[in-house]
């Protein structure tokens, strides 16, 4: 899943290079992505009204389901 989201930044930015995901996965075996983006491209990744950033949530939340698992994205810049 780590990579997916990766995968997805990346082609969204303007620095690809810059994009870091970090998962973490707490007790109730959820897991936490973190995703990290440049200043100037924290835009690119969230879209117009949020748009961008839940169509990524949603994708996420699906792939995360076929696993059998939970999983929550978290967009810092």
């Amino acid at each position: 899943m780590k990579e997916f989201i990766e995968y997805i930044a990346k082609y969204l930015v303007d620095e690809p290079e810059a994009v870091i995901v970090e998962e973490t996965i707490d007790q109730d075996k959820k897991i936490n992505l973190t995703l990290r983006v440049k200043q100037q491209d924290v835009g690119k990744v969230i879209g117009k009204k949020g748009k961008t950033a839940i169509a990524m949530r949603t994708l996420l939340t699906a792939v995360a389901a076929k696993e059998g698992k939970r999983a929550m994205l978290e967009i810092l810049d």
